[in-house]
């Protein structure tokens, strides 16, 4: 559930099974800006009511757990933290994160800092996700032609989770749009973290720029990867249905 969607949580549930699907992502700029968004609560009750499982996305605007403002980074860190706890509450099978980012244009000394800030960030989270039970999983994040993100490769995501893991606390949200935009085939970062992915988002793109067009040829991708939950990210209702090769939504 993006925060472009003006549905409710309960129509959107109804709309998944409606589309033969059982599983809802909820984003928490969703579940911050819509003026019916579910409390923890009532998303337990909900889905519990529909038969959908549940994860949730950590806030990913306006903060940035690899700050190198240190009020700004307790403050994201926090973020998370809250995002777990909902998650917990909710009986949420995971909690996908990002792993921060800085201007490129700042001095090097800057940009470490920052580097520093996000592995101290996801340290303490996983922590946390580790008291809560609920998987937090670092999302591997497309590029920026401004901004330095810290796990936009293969390699730059093992090395983020290998200074930040916490008895393996810290899993893994594979995007395969965010990946081909990378120029990177999917299969590479399943075959180099296998079991640690909890989470799949499904989209697509041209390479070049990260649309979050609807993909068809999924199935093959979540046979091969096998991770719990897989998730249609999209930008509009209608490109889930696009996903499966459908044309019409349901009735009202």
């Amino acid at each position: 559930m993006d925060i472009r969607f003006d549905w409710t949580f309960d129509r959107f549930c109804e709309y998944v099974v409606d589309c033969g699907l059982e599983h809802v992502e909820l984003k928490m700029e969703y579940v911050h800006g819509h003026p019916d968004a579910p409390d923890p609560e009532t998303v337990a009750e909900r889905s519990d009511a529909y038969d959908v499982t549940v994860t949730y996305h950590a806030p990913f605007r306006d903060w940035n757990v690899g700050s190198f403002n240190e009020d700004s980074r307790r403050a994201s860190v926090e973020q998370v933290n809250s995002t777990l706890e909902a998650a917990a509450t909710a009986g949420a099978g995971a909690v996908v994160v990002h792993g921060g980012s800085v201007p490129y244009r700042y001095p090097e000394y800057v940009r470490e800092r920052a580097r520093d800030a996000a592995r101290r960030s996801l340290a303490e989270c996983a922590r946390y996700a580790a008291e809560v039970d609920v998987p937090l999983c670092l999302e591997n994040q497309p590029q920026s032609d401004s901004n330095e993100r810290h796990t936009t490769s293969p390699d730059d995501l093992a090395a983020m989770l290998e200074s930040v893991d916490v008895d393996d606390a810290l899993g893994v949200t594979l995007d395969v749009g965010h990946a081909r935009v990378n120029g990177f085939d999917w299969r590479t970062f399943a075959d180099r973290f296998a079991d640690r992915i909890h989470v799949v988002h499904l989209h697509d793109n041209d390479g070049v720029e990260d649309r979050h067009e609807p993909l068809v040829e999924y199935e093959s991708i979540c046979e091969s990867v096998d991770a719990p939950y897989n998730v249609f990210e999209m930008k509009r209702v209608p490109d889930i249905e696009r996903c499966l090769e459908r044309n019409q939504l349901p009735s009202e």
